[in-house]
């Protein structure tokens, strides 16, 4: 059957798609409105600058009310949140959990920032428009404290991922280790002693990972076999303890997910921890969608008394309310366009320098039916890396990163209706799909993605029933923490996970008193794991003299525990 294909492209906001009459490029989106705006009048300008009141109408955060012809003052906000991405609203929650009146305000209509879910094709057809799988939703140690399991319905498969090595091939990493060493053959030994040791640490793996590495480990035996395994990997002896490609290939397509050229240590270290956390804690799907993840964080924020305005975009530190503590949930970039003049030089120079990466281009498809994979090991993964030999994935990204467009691009993609009929209409599925493209790259690589895609699944064509496409431009234009379309919100390099984006013990603490950076343009980098946020929010905690408070769910738990499936198709 050849389905009548619509194709979209991303307008204004994420969700709202219009027919594509040719030009696929989405165009720079308006923001929200300016604080300014939103607050029309009777606003307190904030403790960065002069302070004004405006009698007459209702204060923008509540501060001021007429009643009765007369102005009554209402508390100020002891917190301000700009931005609700995960780690804004993990800021947010552990902030109003220790007691203290919390304010977000985010720019975008919708909160969530990197985890949100939306109709962007076809009604009926729900979207991811960045995360999808959520590798570190039951092993960050955020979310353990915050019991997201407890709160957001996840599958976790028994398929982890699946790399297409040729249209025909195709490698599976399983979480069970053993089983996935069985069917490597020859280098199911060295995939067994890679990654053994790391499954039986995992934990304290995710914690070395997950802080500042600016310190002692807490788990030295983890960290060394972390470190001596990214060493291996992130180096020329990578090839070292296999004899077959498939299963390098299959590590590489992990390590791809960290923007950069390979073998580096910043790509090998990303690639492990995902890699070991497949055979451990599972790559999790969120029933729902990523929305259900940012939607539990709203949820228990405004439980405790916090407040979230979308549509609402700050552009200085000043337009916010006095309050003891700003967090801002945005890039190191914006950070010096909010602050202005009132950062250190040396500060400011120090954030200048901070280094954004390359971008993705990503293209959402709805399906009439399951992708048509000539490998019958892809039908059944949620998860699938395209991109071949270890070899020809490293030159990809090499192409990438010296302002080329691969001929044979990476695909990452996400088949999440496999195991989530919530996603799409009865026999429908979804696919989400990105490549990596140079920074800023406006080019749409809708036809790039889909002759990919028909190459390893002939016929793919022929049950698109919609599709949406953004370039890495487009990216930016509707979260502007993806500067250039670099969705790390800086560069992963070795350097620039220490210097992230300064070199401080206590990097989210900026040189303005009460203001603290909690993006993933700080420790421990990207991924959808809260932990930037939380690190800064304890920090600020601490300065205050305040402790952290407890973040398990003020009501009884609903004691389902997170299922584990194996991974076919509905």
């Amino acid at each position: 059957m050849v389905a009548a294909v619509v194709s979209v492209r991303y307008i204004h906001r994420w969700g709202v798609p219009t027919v594509n009459t040719g030009d696929r490029h989405p165009p720079a989106r308006s923001r929200g409105r300016s604080f300014a705006e939103w607050a029309a009048v009777g606003r307190t300008r904030g403790r960065h600058a002069s302070t004004e009141h405006r009698p007459g109408v209702r204060d923008a955060v509540g501060r001021q009310v007429e009643r009765n012809g007369r102005i009554d003052t209402v508390s100020l906000p002891d917190v301000c949140v700009v931005g609700s991405g995960p780690n804004g609203l993990a800021a947010a929650v552990t902030m109003a959990r220790a007691g203290l009146s919390v304010q977000v305000f985010e720019a975008n209509d919708t909160l969530g920032g990197g985890a949100r879910t939306a109709e962007i094709t076809v009604p009926g057809y729900h979207h991811d428009l960045c995360s999808a799988v959520h590798p570190m939703a039951l092993a960050s140690p955020f979310f353990k404290a915050f019991q997201l399991a407890d709160r957001v319905d996840f599958v976790t498969p028994d398929v982890s991922y699946a790399h297409a090595f040729s249209p025909g091939r195709a490698g599976v990493a399983y979480r069970d280790l053993e089983r996935t060493a069985v069917e490597l053959g020859a280098d199911g030994k060295g995939w067994r002693d890679l990654f053994a040791p790391l499954v039986r640490n995992i934990d304290g793996i995710v914690d070395f990972a997950t802080d500042q590495l600016l310190r002692i480990p807490r788990h030295p035996v983890a960290a060394a076999l972390m470190g001596l395994r990214t060493l291996e990997q992130g180096s020329p002896l990578w090839n070292a303890r296999f004899v077959g490609q498939v299963a390098p290939a299959m590590l590489t397509g992990v390590n791809t997910h960290s923007l950069g050229i390979m073998p580096s240590l910043s790509t090998a270290g990303a690639g492990l921890l995902l890699a070991t956390l497949a055979h451990s804690h599972g790559w999790p799907v969120p029933i729902g969608g990523s929305q259900a993840i940012a939607n539990a964080l709203a949820d228990d924020l405004r439980a405790h008394g916090g407040e979230i305005h979308t549509g609402v975009r700050v552009d200085d530190l000043g337009e916010l309310p006095p309050s003891r503590v700003t967090l801002l949930d945005t890039s190191a970039r914006a950070l010096l366009l909010l602050a202005g003049d009132r950062l250190p030089d040396r500060y400011r120079a120090a954030v200048g320098r901070f280094r954004y990466g390359d971008g993705a281009a990503k293209v959402d498809f709805a399906l009439s039916e399951p992708v048509p994979w000539t490998a019958k090991a892809l039908r059944d993964a949620p998860t699938i890396h395209l991109g071949g030999s270890r070899r020809a994935l490293a030159a990809s990204e090499a192409d990438v990163a010296r302002g080329r467009y691969p001929a044979e691009p990476y695909l990452l993609m996400s088949q999440p209706s496999l195991l989530d009929p919530t996603r799409a209409p009865a026999g429908g599925h979804v696919l989400w799909a990105y490549t990596h493209v140079p920074r800023g790259s406006r080019r749409d690589m809708l036809t790039e993605i889909t002759d990919r895609i028909e190459t390893f699944a002939p016929g793919f064509r022929d049950v698109v029933v919609g599709s949406a496409s953004s370039s890495a431009a487009g990216l930016e234009a509707h979260n502007a923490n993806y500067i250039g379309g670099d969705f790390s919100a800086g560069a992963v390099t070795a350097f620039q996970l220490v210097k992230r984006p300064v070199i401080s013990a206590h990097p989210w603490r900026t040189p303005l008193p009460g203001v603290y950076l909690c993006s993933s343009s700080t420790p421990p980098g990207p991924g959808v794991n809260g932990m930037a946020g939380w690190h800064a929010a304890r920090l600020a905690l601490k300065d205050l003299g305040l402790p952290s408070p407890d973040l398990a769910p003020a009501v009884p738990h609903r004691g389902h525990t997170p299922a584990v499936v194996e991974g076919t198709s509905r």
